[in-house]
């Protein structure tokens, strides 16, 4: 049987765990998905804190000799499976960030192609130019649309078509 001393520090830093994991996840510093299970821990730490001889009744179940030994396994089963949703995420991530990187370059090289025909445009004589005017038919987007500079100015560039 473990000491009182013991068993208050461990209820106290269960409930200190499960604090700060709630208010991690109300200042949206952890989302709720990762809050589900760092709650179900320190729950399940405030439990053993608060009934010690329960881990040493499951781990004779089981068939663990020392309750320690049960705990010590949790520990890695639980670091085995956030890893592996950590990775997952990574994952996931990764790929989204290799889409959008694909996408930002072919609207890149469209912008450019855009911005030459437009350069082109410019550069022939005023007589042969065609007029170009605000309104925009439908489905269309309007020829001289305005987007924003690197200073926070707006410059009238032709949007891309």
């Amino acid at each position: 049987m473990p000491s009182i001393r013991l068993t208050i520090f461990s209820v106290v830093v269960a409930i200190a765990a499960l604090v700060f994991v709630v208010e991690m996840l109300r200042r949206r510093r952890l989302r709720e998905k990762y809050a589900v299970i760092w709650v179900i821990i320190s729950i399940g730490t405030l439990v053993v804190a608060i009934f010690p001889g329960l881990l040493g009744g499951i781990a004779q179940l089981i068939g663990i000799q020392t309750p320690s030994n049960l705990l010590f396994f949790a520990s890695l089963i639980v670091l085995f499976a956030v890893s592996l949703q950590l990775s997952r995420e990574v994952g996931l991530l990764e790929e989204q960030s290799r889409r959008l990187a694909e996408e930002v370059g072919a609207l890149r090289l469209r912008l450019g192609a855009v911005e030459s025909t437009l350069a082109s445009r410019a550069e022939a004589p005023a007589t042969a130019a065609p007029a170009v005017t605000d309104a925009a038919e439908p489905g269309e987007v309007s020829s001289a649309a305005e987007f924003p500079t690197a200073k926070g100015q707006s410059s009238r560039r032709t949007a891309p078509q």
